[in-house]
Formats: structure tokens, C-alpha cells, sequence
């Protein structure tokens, strides 16, 4: 039968991460292992992590947290986890000039999509329909595959987190 994360813990006594901090908030040398993680697994309150070690470890936070590359997660014992964005397949969207890309840039939000912005180009996750309207507003699409911090929703909570540095 399928077990949720915590019936795993108390049958295993994996160590759990209790907290989350920022990049730059945290002590870099207290780390002792690492997570790699894609954008949907970075979004997290309870879930099972695999470090680089191969160690098994339990997220265990009291709300769900929005981790980034170079966040940190504390264990119980005051060690530390550093988070990697892992790699995903992805798709750049490029134009000619900045207004080009800011109407492009209008249609995704349209539609509610996630998206990575900077001055030169969108990241977006692969969608044959969208790839299709893009061409058809005279952007041009390319397949990469690179780690994605999309920006935050307008009414996201944490309103401090710099814009994202999609290059």
C-alpha cells in the first residue's frame, strides 16, 4: 500500500529538514550535503529528498516554501542542505527587439504561464500550443534544457525576492 512521507519517516528515521533560508541567508559552510531539484519539487512543504550523498532525508516545514538556487534547508541538527535548481526542458522564446518581447511577453501572461522574463528572452515549460501562438506572434523558439525560476505572481508573499535572472 502507498505510504505518505511521514508514515515513511517513523518507519525509517530519516533525518528531516525543518527550515528553509534564503540564498545568502544561510551559513554555506555548515552544509553537508545537497539537493537537486526541478521547479515543481523546489515547491514544497512535505516531501522525500534524495541529497547527492544518496541519503534519504524527510522536508518537513510548516508551510509550503518556494526554494530557489543556493537556498538552504536546515536539518535537525543544525546542518545544512544546499538547494541546486536542477535541470528541465525547457523552451527560450527570443525576438528582435525589447517591445517584441514584452507583447510576447503579454500573451503568456494572458494565459497564466509560467515564465522566466529578463530584457532578452522568456523561458516557459514546453507546450506544443503556446510554441505554435508564439511563432505565429513572429517570436522565435528554441529547445534548452537549464534550471527554471519562473517569476513569482503578482500577489506572491514574499514581494522582496529580486526579478528573475533568466540569461
Amino acid at each position: 500500500p502507498w505510504r505518505n512521507a511521514i508514515s515513511c519517516f517513523r518507519k525509517t528515521n530519516m533525518r528531516r529538514a525543518i527550515s528553509h533560508a534564503k540564498n545568502g541567508e544561510w551559513p554555506i559552510s555548515k552544509a553537508v550535503d545537497g539537493v537537486t531539484l526541478d521547479y515543481e519539487a523546489r515547491h514544497r512543504r512535505r516531501y522525500r529528498l534524495r541529497t547527492h550523498e544518496g541519503e534519504d532525508v524527510l522536508l518537513d516545514l510548516a508551510e509550503a516554501v518556494a526554494m530557489a538556487d543556493g537556498d538552504g534547508l536546515r536539518l535537525e541538527d543544525n546542518s545544512w542542505l544546499a538547494v541546486k535548481a536542477g535541470q528541465e526542458d525547457l523552451v527560450e522564446i527570443t525576438t528582435d527587439n525589447p517591445q517584441h518581447l514584452a507583447r510576447v511577453a503579454w500573451h503568456l501572461g494572458n494565459r497564466h504561464l509560467l515564465a522566466a522574463i529578463n530584457a532578452n528572452r522568456i523561458l516557459i515549460r514546453p507546450d506544443h500550443v503556446i510554441e505554435s501562438m508564439v511563432v505565429g506572434l513572429d517570436a522565435r523558439i528554441r529547445h534548452v534544457t537549464e534550471a527554471f525560476q519562473p517569476e513569482h505572481g503578482a500577489y506572491h508573499e514574499h514581494r522582496d525576492t529580486p526579478l528573475s535572472s533568466a540569461s
